[in-house]
């Protein structure tokens, strides 16, 4: 049996504590006070963004009246288990919502993915992801925060090369295979790259078409992930214009989200990506550019 990944235990911790301090009948504020906490300190452990340490475990499970021996043991191990997050050595260059959303994807059962803009981060190669980088930035080299947090970004894709890969789904739009980010040759490299990952067999690729014309997923990215477990639920996070995510995990909207994911699945063309790549490749080799060749065709009669 596998041993459960930091992140898991972690989420199984804040469960356990808020059902804990639900049936304590206290609330937040109440419990920081006795604990002698700022109440933020008790809303992040709770949110799972910030660990607790054994230490601090202990009284709190006094305050919330729990004596059995086995139910405590079962609660500080989580404690111990959960104190190193993976991409937690990255907490100078992100947020912790966002170590938090690299913990989860880490430890999903299942991970879908939608962009209509550029390649979600597990796709990209080092090339392409240091081309979006430069653009997002103010130079044309990276400084000492970027560089480490493109080193996140390419340590995130060592998921795809795990035993304990998750089943991932990737919903693009065809505009991003046309944008050529980094200039023709990154291009290239990373149209093959993308040919080799739809032969990967944790891995489905999925092209919506211009054709399908406006649709829900225009109104931006986003990712959700499953878990196998019961005691965590299904996690949705949502990409701002700005770069940052917003998380939820309430039924009511990972529910809505995951059927905007299936109702997108029904527009894509999930077969051949292999092939579409390879063409898009020989137009590029051929120095076709869509738009300008478009432009420079002579008018119908």
């Amino acid at each position: 049996m596998s041993v459960p990944s930091a992140a898991e235990q972690r989420l199984k911790l804040r469960t356990e504590l808020r059902k804990a301090r639900a049936s304590a009948g206290l609330t937040q504020r109440q419990v920081a006070k006795v604990m002698e906490w700022s109440p933020s300190k008790l809303l992040r452990i709770e949110s799972g963004e910030v660990s607790i340490s054994v230490n601090d475990l202990r009284p709190l499970l006094t305050t919330y009246g729990i004596s059995d021996r086995h139910q405590i043991e079962y609660l500080l191990d989580l404690a111990r288990g959960s104190r190193k997050l993976p991409f937690a050595e990255y907490r100078d260059v992100f947020r912790s919502e966002f170590v938090q959303f690299l913990a989860l994807e880490a430890s999903a059962s299942i991970g879908r993915y939608f962009n209509s803009l550029q390649l979600p981060r597990l796709l990209q190669t080092e090339e392409y992801a240091r081309a979006i980088a430069v653009a997002y930035g103010s130079s044309t080299t990276l400084n000492g925060t970027e560089e480490r947090m493109l080193e996140a970004q390419l340590a995130r894709q060592d998921l795809l090369l795990s035993e304990n890969c998750p089943e991932l789904f990737f919903i693009l739009d065809e505009v991003i295979l046309h944008r050529q980010v980094g200039g023709r040759g990154v291009m290239r490299a990373q149209l093959q790259r993308l040919a080799e990952l739809s032969k990967h067999p944790k891995v489905t690729l999925m092209v919506i078409p211009y054709t399908a014309g406006a649709h829900a997923g225009i109104q931006g990215p986003f990712t959700l992930f499953e878990f196998a477990g019961e005691e965590k639920p299904e996690t949705l996070y949502i990409e701002t214009a700005q770069g940052d995510t917003i998380e939820s995990d309430k039924p009511e909207k990972t529910r809505r989200y995951l059927e905007l994911f299936w109702q997108l699945e029904d527009l894509g063309i999930r077969d051949n990506i292999d092939v579409l790549t390879n063409r898009l490749i020989e137009r590029m080799d051929e120095g076709v550019d869509d738009l300008a060749a478009l432009l420079e065709a002579p008018p119908a009669a």
